[in-house]
């Protein structure tokens, strides 16, 4: 089998401006948190591009490194000292699924030294349905099964999605 160019394909679509952006910051007590979550509209999906900076690293193995990630309900990005993105709501649901097939269940961000990079094709929103929403980092690992968000920890990092303006 060989790899065919088209116009279709996603790396071809990655050549193009996304059609929306969250600009993520992190919480007062995680403010090197910075990155962008770009949604490109596909005929297929949305391809998701995440590239989250200043991630905390733990000197314990196996003990950090993967985040929840998922788009929230809300449209903001605050909140009181003790949930500083509690304004974001709930997870993205519009179809009322149980945890972990919320519309704005996403896959884990896996941090290497800090960083993290994802890339992925989902079918469960549209670009247009999401512009307004809130992206949220967790501080721990999404377990996929704990009702209704997956035992993913608080919230360090937040950003409100966009719409690109060409």
């Amino acid at each position: 089998m060989y790899y065919r160019a088209n116009k279709n394909n996603m790396a071809s679509i990655l050549r193009r401006l996304p059609d929306a952006v969250a600009v993520m910051n992190g919480a007062p007590s995680n403010r090197q948190i910075y990155g962008t979550v770009n949604f490109y509209q596909a005929r297929q999906g949305v391809l998701v591009v995440a590239d989250l900076h200043g991630l905390p690293v733990s000197v314990m193995p196996c003990q950090d490194g993967i985040f929840a990630f998922h788009i929230h309900s809300g449209a903001e990005c605050s909140g009181s000292g003790a949930d500083p993105f509690s304004n974001a709501g709930m997870h993205y649901n519009p179809n009322s699924c149980p945890h972990p097939y919320h519309a704005g269940d996403m896959p884990p961000l896996f941090c290497v030294g800090g960083q993290a990079f994802l890339s992925f094709l989902t079918d469960r929103f549209s670009v247009r349905e999401i512009i307004g929403k809130a992206v949220i980092l967790h501080d721990r690992p999404d377990d996929f099964t704990t009702q209704p968000s997956g035992n993913a920890g608080s919230k360090i990092a937040c950003g409100i999605i966009s719409r690109v303006r060409r």
